[in-house]
């Protein structure tokens, strides 16, 4: 029998504060935090918006996300029989879900467009 766990993932818009949503995932030792959002894409909820790029290392940084009140990577966050309390990072604008705009603000079009002007 295999054995599930918990995550309570924040789902939200950029203008509206979200809600925690719990889904039950499979739970294997040593797995990722990013392998069970990968799981609920795959197998609950495909409208699951969160980021990624490990396959290309050059793109690492990508998958910072709030797990269980710490800054971490979902790649790197360990999964335990607890489950985990997943939110996107504090002091960065949501794009949907678990996606925040991540640019230093200096790098944004509009910082650049108003610095030309």
């Amino acid at each position: 029998m295999t054995s599930t766990v918990t995550l309570s993932v924040r789902r939200s818009t950029e203008d509206a504060s979200g809600a925690m949503q719990d889904f039950t995932v499979p739970f294997a030792e040593g797995m990722s935090v990013l392998d069970a959002l990968i799981w609920i894409r795959a197998h609950a909820d495909p409208t699951l918006a969160v980021r990624y790029s490990c396959i290309n290392a050059n793109a690492c940084k990508e998958c910072s996300v709030m797990v269980d009140g710490e800054v971490t990577y979902a790649c790197t966050a360990r999964l335990t029989t607890k489950g985990a309390k997943v939110e996107p990072l504090i002091g960065k604008p949501v794009i949907r879900d678990l996606v925040t705009d991540i640019l230093p603000t200096k790098e944004r079009l509009s910082a650049v467009l108003g610095a030309q002007r």
